[in-house]
Order: C-alpha cells, then sequence, then structure tokens
C-alpha cells in the first residue's frame, strides 16, 4: 500500500499518524509526506532554518518516510494564500507519489493552516477525475493531532469521529515520541497534549475503543474500490 500524508507543518505528521507511519513502513508499505508550510517561520522556540530542515528529515527518516514534498506557504497565514496554489501543490505531489491512501488533517481542527490544508486536499484528491494518467485514489482519511483536534471549538463544524484504529503497539508509541522528540522545541511537559504522557494515554484510549494495544484513530471519508 502506498500512503501520502499531507500536512499543514513540520511535525503534524508524526503528532497525527507518526505511529502508524512506523508500523505500515515497517510492514513493506511505503509513505510520503507532503509538509505545505516546512518553513514554519512563526513558530514558538522555532530553530534556526537549518535546524529544523535537519530535525524534520532525521525525524522522518526515523520513522520510514520515503520521500518529502515541502511547501513555503506562510506559517499562520495559510488563509491569505490562493486555494488554487495550495490544491495545485497537493496535486503535484499526488502526481508524482501515486497514492493508494490520503491522509490530512480534520476539517474542525482548532488550526487555521489545518483548515486550509484540509480544504485543500478535499479538492486536490479529485484530480484523478479530471486526468486519467493519474492513479485513482483509493481512500481518503482525517487523522487527529494532539492540541489541535481535541480543542474543535466551532459547533457549527462536525467533531472528529473515528471509525478506523490502527493498533500500533508500545513500540508504535515510543517510535512516535521519539520522532516527535527529534523536533527540537516541540515536545511540552504533561499535562499539555505535546507530552509523552499524553500521546501515550491518547493511544492507549484510542487501541481500547477497539480492544487493541495502543493505536491511533482516523475517520475514513471516502473509498473507493
Amino acid at each position: 500500500m502506498k500512503y501520502l500524508i499531507v500536512v499543514a507543518h513540520p511535525d503534524d505528521e508524526v503528532l497525527g499518524c507518526g505511529a502508524s507511519i512506523y508500523k505500515w513502513t515497517r510492514n513493506g508499505d511505503t509513505v510520503d509526506v507532503c509538509i505545505m508550510s516546512a518553513e514554519a517561520k512563526a513558530r514558538a522556540f522555532r530553530p534556526e532554518d537549518n535546524e529544523l530542515e535537519d530535525d524534520t528529515h532525521k525525524a522522518l527518516a526515523y520513522i520510514g518516510v520515503n520521500k518529502e514534498y515541502e511547501g513555503t506557504f506562510p506559517n499562520i497565514e495559510m488563509n491569505t494564500v490562493s486555494h488554487l496554489k495550495l490544491v495545485q501543490h497537493i496535486e503535484a505531489a499526488i502526481k508524482e507519489s501515486e497514492p493508494d491512501i490520503i491522509i490530512t488533517h480534520h476539517p474542525a481542527d482548532t488550526n487555521n493552516d489545518h483548515l486550509q490544508t484540509s480544504m485543500a486536499c478535499q479538492e486536490a484528491i479529485r484530480l484523478f477525475q479530471r486526468r486519467p494518467e493519474v492513479k485513482r485514489l483509493k481512500e481518503f482519511w482525517y487523522m487527529e493531532v494532539p492540541s489541535c483536534t481535541e480543542w474543535k471549538i466551532n459547533n457549527a463544524m462536525q467533531d472528529f469521529v473515528p471509525n478506523c484504529y490502527v493498533e500500533v503497539g508500545k513500540d508504535g508509541v515510543d517510535a512516535k515520541i521519539k520522532a516527535l522528540s527529534m523536533y527540537r522545541g516541540v515536545m511540552r511537559p504533561y499535562p499539555h497534549p505535546r507530552s509523552a504522557e499524553y500521546i501515550s494515554g491518547l493511544a492507549a484510549v484510542r487501541g481500547s475503543q477497539w480492544g487493541v494495544n495502543y493505536a491511533e484513530a482516523f475517520e475514513v471519508v471516502l473509498r473507493n474500490y
């Protein structure tokens, strides 16, 4: 199986599905990652440019990511960019990556860049309908990103409702925490959602909901077989 993870910022891919990526790549699947705002200029406690780039490469390599597609769209200002440009950037990644499954942010995430990425991705996944040479997509999923998805406040939008659970085991959770720790300045002490305790606890809860040992949860919103 071939996966493409489309995220707004560096570390979102680990927060949302780092343990699943770790499992998939070790089982022989291929995972590519498209980061819309790879420079994350507005991030608090952000390291230097070369340090952030190095952190991203190290974290993705550790969990087994095959290829990175990096955009330079403005951090926390993605709503100022033409929707078409966002869509076209994702479409370019889709054409090259040729994924079976695309995973992105839930549109109700409190971070506006996550919303813009999700909306652009919803448009981009239809590329195969217009371009017969583009590989047909099989599935489209939303993921949950600790510190954003659970803070959904806009009651006009539907909550994240998981209907797919990937069992990742304790080793997957440990790998997720280690990969996230490779991003300087990202982890926080408990009870922050980007703490090791929270990430491990959420995986335990999601696993218990489906009767497995630790899991990451997703919402599958499209299947095309």
